[in-house]
């Protein structure tokens, strides 16, 4: 247990909430009585971990059985990291104050390329070997799951295991076999027990040979008796899966201060860019009844005024009106309202929205991703502009002066017209908003434009594609800022050398690795974060490790090059996105999914029954 020492220091740190827990509906269980202990770790501050879903899920299952503890860890601020290391106190995990060299487990979420320093500064703080090769039996297991390990390479040197897809379908079944072996536990015996489960990646029984210019040659199991592939872990029934009625309440605000409740995952549309879209595949709902009770309960577990519908595309839900109109019968008797995010132009309700603003009324934020029709098209956005101005009308009509505008530079296929018509539209949604009769205007309007910077994910039609030079996006950054003058319409840009850096990693393999631990080395950490990220450092790395970033980032590749993460079997066939790839330069639409099937390869892999669109 952690000493006295730590009251002393929390004094003297920012937001001390952030590492005492015992939060309303956390766990605190007999360690007399547990036999597995789980370190959930999120690899980013307090304040972003607890906003997190899965989070909430993995912690709350794995506490409901009776010999597991899952107890949570965060990336300590600066100043608290400093008193840490000053007073030799080890990174601990808040239920219990425990330091996390002594879990079973110690579980990462990948959710951003930009926290993988993070993972090492914990494991340093934690005392725990840093590369995977230096643990040793009575030292915890290193897992990571989460979006971004579906490619895993990078941190193939560091993790232990990856869980590749859905977690919470593989995760109980990994725990099981542990408590079996764990009065004779050897690492080794374990890994050879567990690495048939589907979602089971375990890097060091694979190995990687590169050709000369540095592309891969192979990457195959040293055993014969391995999997050559690694198929994603996958919750078939979304009604019988397992979610939380009760979720922690922090102390303090977080940055998605409400309740959440996942309605379905998955989606049908194909945005060629989107790499949750594809990953997910295929759509599976929960049930109208289903999600009225989740709801129900975890409000009266939590006493949120807010309860958030969560899903890639939450207006794709097939009974989306008849879900609000039943869910504010109840909850406006206590004024409890309902955030809709990642709503659709083209089938966006108003009865919808009429009935969220009879509680309260939020800002509208929509996302056409591109300025012109054509690069809409072609990375199968599926939108038009009449579908914005159309919506944005009516919401002005109906008292709404905020609208949040989404968009990326950098897409295939680019040119500067299609930049230039995000000012455009930007431009029409404020003309739109003035037209209106002086008398019918409600308020103020005030425009929120952002734009980041395009890119290429695994496991999309896009993967393919070379990012474009720092050189480039700054000139279409300028063009936009200078181009866009009115005080209604605020316009932001995302830090392209951030986006260059999440492509390197995003697209990379094994080799870089050492890039990571080197970078940590010399101050690296909290690098989604602007007060933190450094750039030289990060430049200076690859200088003295003889490393090209631009060979993973900007490089256009071959259909025939072996791709890092081509040995997971995600559900979508690598012919399915060489062919909407292909589409996209002829900017050929693909309908949604629940119009025609594609054949994108998710039956073949998972059986017909999963795919009931």
């Amino acid at each position: 247990m952690i000493s006295k020492q730590l009251e002393e220091i929390l004094l003297k740190v920012e937001k001390p909430a952030r590492y005492i827990g015992d939060e309303f509906n956390s766990y605190n269980k007999n360690l007399d009585e547990v036999n597995v202990r789980y370190a959930f770790a999120f690899p980013d501050v307090y304040d972003i971990g607890m906003s997190h879903l899965g989070m909430h899920l993995i912690y709350n299952m794995l506490n409901e059985i009776d010999d597991v503890f899952c107890e949570r860890v965060f990336s300590p601020w600066h100043d608290m990291e400093e008193k840490m290391r000053n007073n030799n106190i080890p990174l601990y995990t808040l239920e219990s104050k425990t330091p996390i060299e002594n879990m079973d487990f110690v579980g990462f979420t990948l959710q951003y390329e930009m926290s993988y320093t993070n993972i090492i500064n914990m494991l340093d703080l934690g005392n725990i070997a840093i590369r995977s090769c230096e643990r040793e039996n009575n030292d915890p297991i290193v897992m990571a799951g989460g979006p971004c390990a579906f490619n895993p390479e990078p941190l193939a040197d560091i993790v232990d295991i990856f869980l590749i897809g859905d977690s919470e379908e593989v995760l109980p079944k990994v725990l099981d076999i542990y408590k079996a072996m764990k009065s004779k536990f050897s690492r080794q015996e374990f890994f050879e027990k567990i690495v048939d489960i589907d979602g089971i990646y375990i890097p060091s029984f694979y190995n990687v040979t590169y050709n000369e210019d540095g592309t891969i040659n192979s990457f195959v199991a040293k055993n014969e008796k391995h999997p050559k592939r690694v198929k994603k872990a996958m919750v078939k029934n979304l009604n019988e899966a397992y979610f939380p009625e009760k979720v922690i309440v922090p102390y303090l605000e977080t940055v998605h201060d409400r309740a959440m409740v996942e309605i379905f995952r998955g989606c049908t549309r194909g945005c060629r860019f989107c790499q949750a879209g594809m990953q997910y595949r295929p759509v599976r709902e929960r049930d109208v009844e289903k999600i009225k009770e989740k709801v129900n309960n975890i409000l009266k577990n939590t006493g949120f005024e807010e309860i958030s519908l969560s899903s890639l595309s939450t207006s794709d839900y097939s009974c989306i009106e008849n879900l609000v109109v039943e869910l504010m019968k109840k909850l406006k008797e206590t004024n409890t309202s309902i955030s809709l995010p990642s709503l659709r132009l083209d089938n966006f309700s108003f009865d919808v929205l009429e009935e969220i603003q009879k509680v309260r009324k939020t800002g509208l934020t929509f996302a056409p991703e591109a300025g012109s029709q054509r690069l809409r098209d072609a990375i199968n956005k599926g939108i038009e502009e009449k579908d914005l101005l159309e919506t944005t009308e009516e919401a002005f009509k109906l008292g709404w002066t905020s609208v949040k505008l989404y968009f990326m530079i950098g897409l295939p296929t680019e040119t500067m017209e299609d930049v230039m018509g995000i000012r455009d539209l930007a431009y029409k949604v404020k003309d739109l908003f003035f037209a209106q009769p002086k008398e019918d205007r409600k308020g103020n309007l005030k425009i929120n434009t952002s734009a980041s910077c395009f890119v290429p994910k695994p496991f999309t039609p896009f993967q393919w594609h070379g990012q474009n030079t720092l050189e480039e996006f700054k000139e279409k950054q300028d063009l936009l800022k200078k181009s866009i003058r009115d005080p209604k319409i605020n316009f932001s840009t995302h830090d392209a050398k951030v986006s260059f850096l999440e492509a390197v990693f995003a697209r990379g393999d094994r080799r870089l690795g050492e890039v990571l631990i080197k970078a940590w080395e010399k101050g690296c950490r909290f690098d989604g974060w602007a007060d933190f990220f450094n750039y030289r450092l990060w430049m200076e790395t690859f200088e003295e490790l003889e490393v090209d970033p631009s060979f993973y980032a900007n490089r256009h590749r071959e259909y025939s090059e072996i791709m890092p993460w081509d040995f997971i079997d995600a559900g979508i066939s690598k012919e399915f996105l060489i062919c909407e790839n292909e589409k996209s330069k002829t900017e050929e639409l693909t309908c949604d999914c629940r119009e025609k099937c594609h054949g994108c390869g998710i039956t073949k892999t998972f059986g017909s029954g999963v795919c009931n669109v």
